[in-house]
């Protein structure tokens, strides 16, 4: 689990770094958000 939020926390950050505005930035981490939610309802 804590590899899990380790390998999320460290692409949400990549994502961010990559794009250039407010909006392309809240378009990544809802997307990182997802990744997150989807790998944890999975592991139920």
């Amino acid at each position: 689990m804590r590899t899990l939020i380790a390998c999320a926390a460290i692409a949400g950050t990549l994502l961010i770094a990559a794009c250039n505005t407010v909006e392309g930035a809240g378009k990544d981490v809802a997307s990182a958000g997802d990744t997150v939610a989807n790998a944890a309802a999975k592991s139920k």
